[in-house]
């Protein structure tokens, strides 16, 4: 291995598990793990919260994950996950009857949750767009481009396979027309170096449960600053409309005229959940962001990709085939396997359970998603268990 930094001490012992499922749930670092036990003492003695900590914690959060992100803090909303800025962004565009959303079949199931409504609600028209080869590709969308596309909505990472879409080709194919980009970036964001503005994307959601380390329920929207202010007005968190750092200076009154004075911020802050300074959801996430900033995408990815190497020059090709780009360029940080029947993979999967060998069943397939505690040993191990 060429990672430079031994990371196992940064969490604590799987026990005797080998654990692959980094795609399904991240681990809390041990830094996070401090961070949330303080959390929980704030609630037992809360007189020892410092009342700017509210709007210091939020913005922590939203710094790192602009470093992440290549954004800007103030382009980015603090959600629980990827499905609350898909339905944020989803209330705010202003569609007209007829205005088509695209997605790709076999994408994850948040993608239809939130377009589909629309067809009746809004009178939007959802198309799935097949893909000529096994996984999405950009010429896939860009072949089904009308003068009424409004929304292109995939993944920058399929959950279920591990393709890498081109969004730089994608987007440059939507150059000049009305069609927005919006990436799903939560199985790539802190595995994959990932820069918004330079892929071309309009709008990004993530759940930050996987690879950004986060608490279960912590996740962040992006938008384009030029798009915000063009927005409707929606209901948006009260803390999201001021930029005041202490209670005591925020105004809740109306205008002199009585009119409602406060109106939603022209700031990705808008799709701000409540309550943003949870403190045992983002000190925690914090401290997770902080470390991933410190080790860095590329160190995952390239981790990643020795030990998934190794992986497919070890594996019995007799009982085995790769269900993901064979090229490492053309996928994200894990590939998927299967058995030769659907049956057999399931099968394989509770086998390597019973072994205390952890991966993830998606789409009759092995979705294996190494990180920066797993080892060579760690596939070794999971070969020896495919092979018997």
């Amino acid at each position: 291995m060429t990672t430079a930094t031994d990371y196992r001490s940064e969490f604590f012992e799987f026990d005797d598990a080998t654990y692959l499922a980094m795609a399904a749930q991240g681990p809390l670092p041990r830094v996070a793990i401090k961070a949330l036990e303080t959390s929980i003492d704030y609630k037992r003695r809360p007189y020892r919260i410092e009342e700017p900590l509210y709007f210091e914690l939020p913005a922590r959060v939203r710094g790192l994950l602009a470093q992440l992100t290549g954004g800007a803090p103030e382009e980015i909303g603090i959600t629980t996950g990827a499905s609350t800025g898909l339905a944020g962004i989803a209330a705010a565009l202003p569609w007209e009857p007829g205005d088509e959303v695209m997605i790709a079949r076999g994408e994850f199931p948040a993608q239809a949750c939130t377009w589909g409504p629309l067809v009746s609600t809004r009178g939007i028209v959802l198309k799935f767009v097949t893909p000529r080869g096994p996984y999405p590709r950009a010429c896939d969308f860009l072949e089904h481009l009308t003068p009424r596309t409004r929304l292109v909505s995939a993944s920058l990472v399929r959950f279920g396979d591990g393709s890498l879409l081109d969004a730089a080709t994608l987007s440059a194919g939507l150059a000049g027309s009305r069609c927005r980009l919006l990436l799903d970036v939560t199985q790539a964001c802190g595995a994959v170096p990932t820069n918004l503005r330079a892929l071309g994307a309009d709008f990004a959601v993530c759940a930050a449960y996987k690879w950004l380390l986060g608490p279960y329920g912590t996740g962040f929207v992006w938008a384009r600053r030029e798009h915000t202010e063009a927005m409707a007005p929606a209901p948006f968190f009260w803390m999201a409309a001021s930029s005041d750092q202490h209670f005591h200076e925020l105004d809740f009154d109306p205008d002199p005229s009585g009119a409602f004075a406060w109106r939603p911020p022209s700031t990705a802050r808008r799709w701000d959940v409540a309550e943003t300074a949870s403190f045992f959801h983002l000190s925690a996430f914090a401290a997770s962001l902080e470390f991933v900033v410190r080790a860095g995408p590329a160190t995952v990815l390239e981790h990643n990709r020795e030990l998934l190497d190794l992986l497919l020059r070890r594996l019995p090709a007799d009982r085995c085939v790769l269900a993901s780009p064979r090229d490492p360029a053309e996928r994200g940080p894990y590939l998927c396997i299967a058995a030769r029947t659907h049956e057999a993979t399931a099968r394989l999967y509770e086998q390597l359970r019973g072994q205390k060998i952890y991966v993830s069943l998606r789409n009759h397939a092995l979705r294996v998603a190494p990180y920066l505690y797993n080892t060579e040993e760690d596939i070794e191990r999971l070969v020896r268990a495919i092979t018997i």
